[in-house]
């Protein structure tokens, strides 16, 4: 994979509106908040665990922000291979966050259960985080590098994505 930051597929991802505001320079994926090497907004929210975790305190890692509903299908097939991420890449500086987006945290709780999750599973209950980030699409997937910078965004998931977070991981993890 090249050092751009955005592949092909997600450039088509974005639709012909987000690919015209990329090809034009104009600092775009869905909303100016989660721009190409723009600082990832920060929040902080609730863990299923307890206590409340702020993305900005991640600074100094690689975080991989997966945006994710119970109802959501895909969703549920691609946990199993978050969690071989988050295992493989932990101890070298790589957090994964779990942002779930339903309104009753017991839901999310009991599906993260389920699925055997072993990363953090935030719960954004009032929508604010992934307006915050203009998501629309579950999953959405964000990668942020050390220095907080947004570097990629996945929309989606379809088998063998976890191939391509795996080689975007490794390459943030080298920077």
């Amino acid at each position: 994979m090249s050092t751009l930051d955005l592949s092909r597929r997600q450039v088509l991802a974005l639709g012909a509106g987000g690919a015209a505001a990329l090809a034009l320079g104009l600092p775009s994926l869905a909303s100016a908040s989660i721009a190409p090497k723009s600082q990832a907004p920060d929040f902080t929210l609730k863990s299923i665990d307890g206590p409340n975790l702020r993305l900005q305190e991640q600074r100094g890692k690689v975080v991989l922000l997966n945006f994710w509903a119970t109802w959501c299908g895909p969703c549920r097939e691609e946990m199993p291979q978050l969690n071989k991420l988050y295992e493989k890449y932990r101890p070298s500086g790589f957090t994964l966050l779990g942002v779930n987006v339903d309104e009753d945290g017991r839901n999310a709780a009991g599906v993260a259960s389920q699925l055997g999750v072993k990363f953090p599973v935030l719960l954004d209950t009032d929508k604010r985080v992934i307006k915050l980030y203009d998501i629309s699409t579950m999953p959405s997937t964000v990668m942020i590098d050390r220095d907080g910078r947004v570097r990629f965004l996945n929309r989606g998931y379809k088998s063998g994505t976890e191939l391509e977070y795996d080689q975007q991981i490794r390459a943030l993890l080298k920077e």
